[in-house]
Order: C-alpha cells, then sequence, then structure tokens
C-alpha cells in the first residue's frame, strides 16, 4: 500500500473502555472519539490494536452494552472509506463478525505483516508471544477453546458480562497488572520476540500493545521495536508518516 502525500497511518492500543465502571471510563472514551475526529482529517489508515474494551463477547444476537461514541465515530470514519484494522487482544479476544459486519473493520486474531511505502510492520496485540507468560498462555487456551465460549455463552448476558468485568479487574494474568513496570530491554518478552522473528526475516517495524508502556526500541540492523503504550495513563499512539514512525501523546 502506498500512502498519498500528505496522509498518514494511526496505531493506537489498550483503551480499556468500560474499566473499572462505564462511568469512570466515559472521559476516556471521550477523549479517545476527539482523537479519532482530528486524525480522520488526513489518515490513510487506522490500526486498533487490541484491548479497545475490558471485556467484549458476541453473542448471537447480543454485544454488551455501552461504547455508543466509539462505535458511532469507527462506522463514521469507516463508512467515509478510511480503513481501519483490529486486532483483538486479551480483554476483547471473543470478537465473532460484529465489526465486519456492522462497521466493515477488519478484525485479526494472529499478528499480520503489512507494507506501507516499501516499510513493513509486523504488527500484532502481544499477548501470548514470546518467553515466559506460561500463566496467562495456559489461560488463553481455555478462553480461545470453543467449548468454553459455548459454554460461557449460555449464561445470561447480565451475568456472564458482569462475571467477566469482575475477573478483567481481579485476576492479574488478564489484568496485566502484574507486569507493567519496565523490565529492562534483555528481559521485555515482546523485544526478545522481535528479535528472533528479525533472524528469519527483516522487518522494519514491530508494533504491539499489551505492555501499557510506551517504548521505542532499537533493535539494530535498521529494525524497531514501538510498544504504543496505553489510553489510561499515557495516552500516547504511533503515526506513520510514508518515511518514519514515531509515538506522540494526545
Amino acid at each position: 500500500m502506498n500512502i498519498p502525500q500528505g496522509k498518514h497511518i494511526y496505531f493506537a492500543s489498550d483503551n480499556h473502555l468500560g474499566a473499572p465502571t462505564q462511568e469512570a471510563s466515559r472521559p476516556r472514551e471521550q477523549k479517545f472519539v476527539a482523537w479519532l475526529d482530528e486524525i480522520k482529517q488526513d489518515a490513510a489508515a487506522i490500526f486498533l490494536i487490541g484491548d479497545l474494551f475490558d471485556f467484549w463477547f458476541e453473542y448471537k444476537t447480543v454485544v454488551p452494552k455501552g461504547f455508543t461514541r466509539t462505535l458511532g465515530k469507527l462506522a463514521e470514519i469507516s463508512d467515509s472509506g478510511i480503513p481501519i484494522y483490529f486486532f483483538v487482544g486479551n480483554h476483547d479476544l471473543w470478537m465473532d463478525g460484529y465489526f465486519e459486519e456492522e462497521l466493515n473493520i477488519q478484525v485479526y486474531h494472529e499478528p499480520q505483516e503489512f507494507t506501507f511505502n516499501d516499510t513493513t510492520f509486523f504488527i500484532g496485540h502481544g499477548d501470548g508471544l514470546g518467553p515466559g507468560d506460561k500463566g496467562y498462555k495456559r489461560m488463553k487456551k481455555v478462553f480461545t477453546n470453543p467449548f468454553s465460549k459455548w459454554l460461557f455463552r449460555w449464561l445470561h448476558p447480565d451475568l456472564g458480562v458482569k462475571l467477566a468485568q469482575y475477573l478483567s479487574v481481579k485476576n492479574k494474568l488478564i489484568s496485566g497488572d502484574e507486569d507493567a513496570a519496565f523490565l529492562g530491554e534483555d528481559k521485555e518478552w515482546l523485544v526478545q520476540y522481535s528479535r528472533r522473528k528479525l533472524e528469519d526475516k527483516h522487518r522494519d517495524y514491530f508494533v504491539f500493545g499489551h505492555r501499557h508502556l510506551p517504548m521505542e526500541i532499537d533493535l539494530g540492523n535498521n529494525a524497531k521495536y514501538i510498544n504504543l503504550g496505553d489510553w489510561i495513563n499515557y495516552y500516547t499512539y504511533g503515526v506513520f508518516d510514508g518515511k518514519e514512525m514515531h509515538l506522540k501523546t494526545y
């Protein structure tokens, strides 16, 4: 994909809308919607790299209540012809067609590679990648198991959503609160993962969320690891101008 002159590609992750409550997250949602409204003026594409919601589950005829402002703005931008790409995170991994059908937003469940202006990007939420994190990896296998999803779907949505919201905040394997501090380049598992991927093939940028920490780390050989931070404490986002990508704060 070639980016027209004057256009940019934007990246954001980890909004966790709805946490700890809908009311408490409303100011953050309004700020995010204002950002979307601003960047639509020069966006060639928008990447949302997971955990937009603190919890999301799609029943056959029901989706979680709330997020009207965000969903409406995404629909408006998508309808205008600007492509939006969504990567599920560990909090909103149970997506199953709603975004594609209602918003015309492409949803990915695994990391993907993109090329813009001959610059290659390896993009994903980041959960469960790299060494370590074994407890979460086991939990993710349970969450993504079709039988587990079938069982959860039989709970009444009022009960199921309330239970999931409680676990989302209280369970440190899900919330990620247990490792929210910078570990150092040699111990950051997504940095290690990116360096191993470079052994197979060169990419210019590895872009992830999940860690909630804004990071720009040089991997050597003209490759860079970027973690997008979050929209809870940092309000950081990535922008690619056709030549280089950097983090900015809204």
